[in-house]
């Protein structure tokens, strides 16, 4: 680029300090073409100009810039291709797209959400693909040893993990959920495309198709550490805790591998990715060895085919933009650097542009001398793997040989010393030594055969010497050779298996030779046997000695045995013990389980009892305050005036008041069973609440029925068979009703007017009133029944309350009521006219007296007044003679009708 600015003669409008400009204004062209509402997959080459723009910049300030002046809102495939590129420049750019990201989650999750209220095909995979971004950067943020590429090794996962139970529980947790997002996205690109071939090879099926690739490189990457976070969590925690664990791992694989087998069978990701095989079944877990049998999924990206890229025009030289391009660039571009100052260039521009095409051929050329530099590295780094595994089975080989060496050393000398024991037999012994030079000449054949190894094993130093010069010069690719080491994981494994069925063939043919020393040795004794018996001078001491020997031989395999025996029986004591103290503090914990349940099961019985009190003195408190206001009302009715006019028979108050004392006998019942039980208040609930009513209604009808009683002496001769005292008695017997019916004073109700107009004129009867008994003992009623329903509602005075003391007023209204009732006597018309007489000729003495009253006060007026009171006091008085007068006329006309009413025999 600074080429193309020293061959122009003239200065360039941005100046030589801004030439970085043109890889932000090449990086904007690219988010462009690969942003697009065209439904096609994006083109890698497009791609891979956006990442290393962000390598270039260490960052995605520009990727942002110009992606948020996108209209994603208008297009779904633009907003699906817009998330295909932000997660490769998450897998693939710079450490700081993370964070420059973290910025905008807020427009990512919005330009979900309104996809996803939307019916839409594209919308809804753009709602399911804005989740996974967002738990993709939530996730990386909050664990940062774990790269957007999720690429790490088993080292910094353990280190990832920790020691602590919850971290690895919530990091497994964190992945299971990692996992859920990229699988959703992937089932829900698979429900909208049939999976057919064809289809696979449509733009519009690649475009959908196309974000998978970096789905199935998360998963592999997840998968594994998965895998090696259940292992580890099933080491420290028991198989009941990660039941649910399991259930979710064991989901998510199945899917998993429906996933890429469904994936695998595309001709579209054949050429592009290689997906790798996982097994038929999930690991066991509960199994610690099957750990071992875990290969990491490995996800092989094929290299790519040269493109064959037309070349990039940074400034469009015609009058107008060719018709396959957007009209963004334009824009973009006078945005700028502000309009053209004319339409027409030179060919300084053209020797810029060409600069401009050489530089980025010399880039791709650069890529690909890389590329192979890397392909080289990791050739060589496998190579020396491969070295470096043979010469460590070469060492153990060698190792191996010499201890078989040794062995066999020691096997030769016993065979020496018994030769030399044999050597009175010169037949026998030369037999010996012809055999010992059989053994001789195989340690001499595995003599070579070490030598052999010695010389190998100086090839393979060489090699390996050779191999470290190469490495010198690749230390710069370190990651590439761990990759390489992943890949040939399983062909070590291989080579393994083979050299243990080698160094067993080995040990095979060392047993062998064991069994023929050991037959030689027989033999041996055989003829050490042979000798005794043609000796006689050395029978005694051989047979000893084979008594001696054999008995050390037993001995020796006695004392063996006992200790193999003492050993295994310390094992499995030391084993018992352990199982014991594992048993006594599981035990300790699950007694100290239970007691701290059962302090919790006691506590809360206690609560709920109390809680039963407090509810049962609630609605006991409840009814009293309720039985207070109905006593209450009661009581106050005795004295309210409009009350006076409501009555009441005698035997209906008796009645009321036998049950007011039957329920006085059911409240005293209730009262003792709940101080006995305080958990069941019913039956006093219950009692309380007929007393209540039953004990208002006898105080109201005890009022009621005092309000038939007379008064005064007046009333009484008026009305003798209402004439009673309001004591606990009568004052005289009372007639028959009939006979109360037949007096006319009582049916035309002029008693109380007479009374009104003598009391008016203040000539009361000395006698005006009589002791309210009945009122009182109503009264006295209500009192001790309110003191006792106050009792009731104190918890600390519940106890000393006395139902019984309201049974006294009681059965003093039931007596006075009983007092009260009518007696039905027999009286004869005779008697009767008598009476009637006798009463009206009363009536008439009382009329004439008022009369003489009246005229007395009208005289005294006289006297006493003058002027205008004076006449209205003559008005008054004249009224009241006008008033007696006609009471007169009544009396007589009624005491006539009541004549003929008695002599018809009515």
């Amino acid at each position: 680029m600074e080429e193309a600015t020293l061959c122009c003669d003239w200065p360039l409008p941005w100046g030589p300090g801004d030439l970085a400009f043109w890889g932000q204004l090449t990086h904007a062209i690219s988010i462009s073409k690969a942003i697009n509402t065209q439904e096609a997959p994006v083109k890698e080459k497009h791609a891979r100009r956006i990442i290393l723009g962000t390598h270039h910049e260490k960052g995605a300030f520009t990727f942002w810039s110009y992606a948020i002046g996108l209209p994603l809102p208008s297009s779904s495939i633009l907003s699906w291709k817009f998330c295909h590129v932000l997660h490769k420049v998450l897998r693939d750019g710079h450490p700081n797209v993370l964070h420059d990201c973290q910025r905008y989650r807020s427009n990512i999750r919005e330009i979900g959400d309104l996809w996803g209220h939307l019916h839409d095909r594209y919308g809804q995979l753009v709602n399911v693909y804005t989740k996974l971004l967002l738990t993709k950067i939530a996730f990386h943020l909050k664990h940062p040893q774990f790269p957007a590429g999720l690429e790490v090794t088993d080292e910094v996962l353990e280190k990832a993990a920790g020691t602590d139970v919850n971290n690895i529980f919530q990091l497994t947790v964190e992945m299971f959920d990692y996992m859920d997002c990229e699988l959703k996205l992937s089932e829900s690109v698979f429900r909208q495309l049939n999976t057919a071939i064809a289809v696979s090879q449509m733009s519009s099926g690649q475009c959908r198709l196309a974000p998978l690739i970096q789905v199935i490189q998360d998963c592999s990457h997840l998968y594994h550490y998965t895998v090696k976070l259940m292992f580890k969590l099933h080491s420290c925690l028991s198989a009941d805790t990660l039941q649910g664990h399991r259930d979710r791992f064991h989901e998510q694989f199945h899917s998993l591998r429906n996933f890429f087998r469904r994936a695998s069978d595309m001709l579209y990701f054949k050429r592009l990715i290689q997906i790798p095989r996982l097994p038929e079944g999930p690991p066991n877990f509960l199994r610690a060895s099957a750990l071992a049998e875990h290969i990491k999924p490995v996800v092989v990206i094929p290299e790519e085919a040269p493109e064959d890229e037309e070349p990039e025009t940074l400034i469009e030289i015609s009058t107008g933009p060719p018709a396959g391009e957007p009209a963004v660039v334009a824009d973009l571009f006078e945005q700028t650097f502000g309009p053209p100052n004319g339409s027409m260039k030179d060919d300084r521009d053209l020797q810029i542009e060409t600069l401009k095409r050489e530089v980025e051929t010399l880039r791709a050329e650069l890529e690909k001398i890389k590329l192979e530099a890397q392909r080289y590295i990791s050739q060589l780094k496998g190579q020396v793997n491969t070295l470096e595994a043979e010469l460590e089975e070469q060492r153990k080989q060698k190792q191996k040989a010499l201890v078989d060496n040794e062995q066999l050393r020691h096997e030769l000398a016993q065979l020496r010393a018994a030769q030399l024991e044999g050597a009175r037999n010169q037949g026998l012994r030369e037999e010996a030594e012809k055999k010992a030079s059989a053994t001789e000449a195989r340690y001499n054949r595995l003599k070579e055969k070490h030598s052999e190894l010695i010389n190998t094993h100086a090839e393979l130093l060489r090699k390996n010497a050779d191999t470290a010069k190469q490495l010198t010069v690749t230390q710069q690719s370190q990651e590439e050779v761990a990759r390489v080491k992943e890949q040939l994981a399983f062909q070590m494994e291989q080579v393994k298996r083979e050299s243990e069925m080698k160094l067993e063939e080995q040990s095979d043919q060392l047993e062998k030779l064991k069994r023929e020393l050991e037959a030689k040795a027989g033999e041996l004794v055989r003829v050490q046997e042979v000798l005794s018996c043609t000796e006689q001078s050395g029978s005694e001491l051989s047979s000893r000695l084979d008594t001696l020997s054999a008995e050390k031989d037993v001995l020796s395999s006695a004392v063996r045995q006992r200790e193999a025996d003492l050993l295994a029986a310390q094992n499995l004591v030391r084993e018992k013990e352990e199982a014991l103290s594992q048993e006594r503090q599981r035990n300790s914990q699950e007694r100290g389980e239970l007691q701290r349940q059962l302090a919790d099961k006691e506590s809360q019985e206690q609560g709920l009892q109390q809680r039963l009190l407090d509810e049962q003195f609630a609605v006991l408190w409840g009814t009293a305050a309720e039985a207070e206001r109905i006593l209450q009302d009661a009581v106050s009715k005795l004295d309210d005036p409009l009350h006076l006019r409501c009555t009441s028979s005698p035997d209906y108050l008796v009645s009321r008041a036998q049950a007011a004392l039957e329920a006085v006998s059911a409240l005293e019942k209730g009262h003792t069973r709940y101080l006995a039980s305080r958990s069941d208040a019913s039956a006093l609930v219950a009692a309380l609440t007929q007393f209540s009513h039953l004990a208002a209604d006898t105080i109201v009808n005890g009022g009621a029925t005092s309000h038939l009683a007379p008064t005064d002496p007046a009333d009484r001769k008026w009305a003798p068979g209402l004439c009673h005292t309001r004591s606990s008695r009568w004052t005289g017997e009372r007639p028959a009703d009939r006979s109360w019916r037949s007096d006319p004073v009582c049916v035309l109700g002029l008693g109380p007017v007479l009374e009104l107009l003598l009391g008016a004129l203040g000539t009361g009867s000395p006698h005006s009133s009589l002791p309210p008994g009945l009122i009182d003992t109503c009264r006295e009623c209500g009192a001790r029944a309110l003191e006792l329903v106050g009792q009731l509602q104190d918890q600390q005075a519940l106890q000393q309350a006395q139902p019984g003391l309201v049974r006294t007023p009681l059965q003093g209204i039931l007596q006075l009521g009983q007092e009260l009732k009518p007696k039905s006597l027999d009286v004869h018309q005779e008697e009767l006219g008598a009476m009637v007489d006798k009463e009206m000729a009363a009536t008439s003495a009382a009329i004439e007296d008022a009369v003489q009253r009246i005229e007395d006060m009208m005289n005294q007026a006289r006297h006493a007044s003058s002027g205008v009171k004076l006449e209205v006091n003559e008005r008054i008085l004249n009224s009241c003679t006008d008033l007696m007068k006609a009471i007169r006329l009544l009396v007589t006309t009624s005491t006539s009708l009541q004549k003929e009413i008695v002599e018809s025999g009515r």
